[in-house]
């Protein structure tokens, strides 16, 4: 058989680490009879985009995207658009020591392949594992034998009216709202694009846009009163900063303070972030902690500018969910039916598993503060999701589960979730589904009206 094979990374991860994989990845295909063609080296920068789209000019009959580490979408989109067979996206699982970074976030990556491939009519498959495991070799012979990974069927859609008095309170609280939406989608994040006249048609909910210069400017002005009188309540919450680097605790304050003082200005109930890269290349400092500080005070954050995402938090604490986190999907283990779920460290110190010990530190990747690194709560959890439907529209992913004790496995916030579905088809749903890599984690169950709001605006529901 014929293989492509292309091994897509980000230098901010661990590439040594993704490279042996993704060199190990291609000698098992060999191995079990392909004919691999593809670059040898990881796909990072636009020329090894382009130097890899050449090798899908002839008829491989298997196509298989090695996601070494994280990557967005743009490779994807670009190799794999116009693609007329299913791509297999391979992910690995996550090593490294329990609190250490993620170093490669491989399944995330796969995620956001998956969203932006299918939302342009495309469709991918998911094999999940590493090179050494029995499984994946089974996988990978029937995959070279023709029979790819089935995509699981979507689950049977949840429909009823029967708490429609509660779902309609919701949307008259909804009814007016705004987000504050600062910079663009951040480069390959589609799920990060919207459309504002649907939500709007829909919820009542409007956007106001801010660019990302002004912004700075906003934290240019923030005087040095201020960022002292920030700094010294915020110290006073969160301890832990005080070992933190001055000038990254100065820049914290007053992008907390900019954030504030913008939201409260213009009544903004929630905020969408494209937090990166600008933040940490050209202001010197991630904006998680303060993301953190304004969602502690009862205002909506969602990073990378996630406005979707956002919604979907206003939505659920209109239902009375209480505070909620946008979270990625990043390690599964089928055998305990359980999912780990991640992000780099926005959560509300409120939902830690331990408030008083919040800790603060450095972003896991950029290595400049300021970020939370704190497990999140336990308790019986739910996954929800507003997102494009792409019959039109918006559709919405539920899930249920419990958020188990655990070490904070991943430096940031992360929780364990022992899901009440099965957690393996969970995943590759999510995958092969074309569901964005960010899913809204909530620890009240407000599913009962979530689906008669649901049902009232016509949005379809998957639920697992």
């Amino acid at each position: 058989m014929k293989v492509v094979c292309i091994a897509t990374a980000r230098p901010t991860f661990a590439v040594d680490a993704a490279a042996e994989r993704a060199k190990q990845a291609r000698a098992l295909l060999t191995e079990t009879g392909a004919e691999v063609t593809g670059p040898d080296e990881l796909v990072m920068t636009p020329e090894d985009i382009e130097a890899a789209a050449s090798h899908l000019d002839g008829q491989p009959d298997l196509v298989v995207n090695v996601c070494a580490t994280f990557s967005d979408a743009t490779p994807g989109l670009r190799l794999y658009r116009e693609l007329d067979t299913p791509v297999l996206l391979w992910a690995f699982r996550e090593p490294g020591e329990v609190g250490d970074r993620l170093w490669l976030n491989s399944l995330c990556g796969a995620n956001l392949f998956g969203h932006a491939l299918v939302r342009e009519g495309g469709a991918v498959r998911l094999l999940y594992g590493d090179p050494d495991e029995p499984e994946v070799r089974t996988a990978l012979r029937r995959a070279l034998a023709g029979e790819l990974p089935a995509a699981p069927p979507l689950p049977t859609t949840h429909r009823t009216r029967a708490d429609e008095a509660e779902a309609r309170q919701a949307l008259d609280r909804l009814t007016g709202k705004r987000i504050g939406v600062i910079g663009d989608a951040p480069p390959g994040f589609t799920p990060s694009e919207y459309d504002p006249d649907l939500i709007a048609d829909l919820f009542g909910v409007s956007t106001e846009p801010l660019t990302v210069p002004e912004m700075f400017a906003k934290v240019a002005d923030v005087d040095a009163d201020t960022r002292t009188a920030e700094l010294a309540d915020a110290l006073a919450q969160r301890p832990t900063l005080d070992g933190l680097a001055p000038d990254h605790l100065d820049r914290f304050a007053a992008v907390t303070s900019a954030l504030r003082d913008w939201t409260a200005e213009r009544t903004l109930p929630a905020v969408a972030v494209r937090c990166w890269p600008e933040f940490p290349t050209e202001l010197g400092v991630c904006p998680c902690s303060a993301l953190s500080r304004v969602a502690d005070e009862g205002t909506v954050s969602a990073c990378e500018r996630d406005v979707y995402g956002a919604l979907t938090m206003l939505l659920l604490e209109a239902l009375g969910s209480g505070p909620t986190y946008l979270v990625d999907t990043v390690d599964l283990d089928a055998a305990r039916n359980l999912v780990r779920v991640w992000h780099c460290g926005s959560a509300a110190t409120a939902l830690a598993a331990d408030p008083a010990n919040a800790t603060q530190s450095v972003h896991c990747n950029r290595k400049i503060g300021v970020t939370g690194d704190f497990g999140l709560k336990t308790g019986p959890v739910v996954l929800a999701r507003l997102t494009d439907n792409p019959g039109g529209g918006l559709r919405l992913l539920l899930a249920s589960g419990e958020s188990v004790p655990a070490p904070n496995r991943f430096q940031g916030n992360t929780a364990d979730v022992v899901l009440d579905a099965r957690a393996d088809e969970f995943v590759h749903g999510l995958v092969t589904g074309g569901f964005p890599h960010h899913t809204v984690l909530a620890w009240r169950d407000v599913r009962p009206a979530l689906r008669a709001t649901a049902d009232l605006l016509g949005i379809p529901v998957i639920e697992w």
